[in-house]
């Protein structure tokens, strides 16, 4: 989840004009990023190989 301050900070980096679908596209994926951010430092994470194996086996 984000913090209104961060979306605030999203808010001020478009221009004066902007449509809505801009907004929310920057707002998700700053939620997504903070997700990654979170996920990789409570060690959410896969090494390169679990990541190749899960694409392999994915692939069939």
């Amino acid at each position: 989840m984000i913090t209104k301050d961060k979306a605030i900070e999203v808010i001020k980096s478009l221009p004066e004009e902007f449509s809505i679908e801009e907004l929310m596209d920057r707002l998700i994926l700053l939620n997504k990023i903070e997700t990654g951010i979170k996920q990789a430092t409570s060690g959410e994470t896969y090494s390169s190989d679990e990541a190749k194996k899960m694409v392999r086996e994915w692939s069939k």
